[in-house]
């Protein structure tokens, strides 16, 4: 069975990937139908993204 472990964890600082924008993890929810996590950001709490959207922020 797949390892179902989220790649981000909430309170987590994050990029998107598409604007290079910093933002924090709220939640994340596996979606089974879709087998991938879908993430919620403070910044945008009305928008997610998934896993291949984000990336880990680089440290200063």
């Amino acid at each position: 069975m797949k390892n179902l472990n989220s790649l981000f964890k909430a309170g987590q600082s994050v990029s998107i990937k598409e604007t290079g924008e910093n933002v924090t993890i709220l939640r994340s929810k596996y979606i089974k139908n879709m087998k991938r996590f879908s993430y919620v950001v403070k910044e945008y709490p009305s928008t997610f993204y998934f896993e291949e959207e984000l990336k880990e922020s680089e440290s200063l």
